[in-house]
């Protein structure tokens, strides 16, 4: 199997099937006919406008959207086409430094083709032979890709938290890192992919950080994280490309690491500019 197949899977998506969803006069999501179907028939909070869905125009500001869609919860999840809430709130917006348009429950961000935010650490430890990582198996009761392997901590972007102050929690829950040593994780790069799932439109943004350990520290399981492997680089990167034992953008995330590495490079792989190119996916909003 090609690294390109990884990156790919996270790419496959028609946006003819999708409407646009917008408020205050900003694009955020996209809604398949039947989702929008399904709001719009709670016109309080919902309106058809020009082949678009927008958020009622009277709901002026970001609270104001948040309460209408938030009471609308348990009504949306009973047509069967939106999970229940999750109690995690999201800041909705198209990219990181913008203020956002409104909040929602982490549950219904797919369904409304919202963008989502994580951050993901590569926990490296270096060594004569090379970059050894610490790669974590995800624990079989979660509810996305369970039993799978994970990057040593990641995790979603509430809304009320920076990136950094995201990170130093994530860690502490997931690996029992100290801040101290959590906030050493050096900011490398930016992933973006978008593709069509059952539970709708997943348009996500992946902050990765770098983490070098000290070779003392080990990082310890947890209620998310059943147990924790080092791993050389090039034994990832087979498992990567050989098989499906990664959660879906943890291949991305790693693949990222080995080429900023310089381990992939557009020498020894002939798939290079697409997998670079595939890693910085956003669908096209309209003009």
């Amino acid at each position: 199997m090609r690294y390109l197949h990884k990156v790919e899977s996270l790419n496959r998506r028609d946006m003819r099937r999708f409407i646009p969803l917008a408020a205050g006069g900003v694009h955020y999501g996209w809604l398949t006919e039947e989702r929008a179907a399904a709001v719009l028939a709670f016109r309080d909070a919902f309106q058809q406008a020009a082949g678009s869905v927008v958020i009622n125009p009277a709901l002026k500001t970001p609270a104001a959207r948040a309460k209408a869609i938030a009471d609308l919860a348990p009504a949306l999840a009973a047509t069967g086409l939106f999970p229940k809430p999750r109690g995690e709130i999201y800041a909705v917006r198209n990219h990181w430094s913008e203020r956002p348009g409104f909040t929602i429950d982490r549950a219904l961000v797919p369904g409304f083709g919202l963008r989502a935010f994580g951050v993901h650490v590569n926990g490296v430890v270096e060594k004569k032979s090379g970059p050894h990582l610490w790669i974590g198996t995800r624990a079989k009761d979660l509810l996305v890709e369970p039993g799978k392997r994970d990057n040593m901590v990641a995790g979603g972007q509430p809304a009320k938290l920076g990136l950094m102050e995201n990170l130093i929690k994530e860690c502490g829950e997931e690996a029992h890192l100290k801040p101290a040593l959590a906030r050493r994780a050096k900011p490398a790069s930016v992933l973006s992919y978008s593709f069509e799932s059952p539970a709708g439109l997943r348009c996500d943004t992946l902050f990765c950080y770098d983490l070098v350990m000290p070779a003392a520290i080990k990082p310890r399981p947890s209620e998310e994280i059943a147990r924790y492997e080092l791993k050389p680089l090039a034994a990832v990167l087979k498992e990567v490309r050989t098989g499906s034992a990664y959660k879906f953008n943890v291949n991305l995330v790693i693949l990222d690491f080995a080429i900023r590495r310089g381990v992939i490079t557009p020498e020894n792989e002939p798939d290079y500019e697409k997998i670079v190119a595939g890693m910085h996916q956003r669908p096209l909003f309209p003009a």
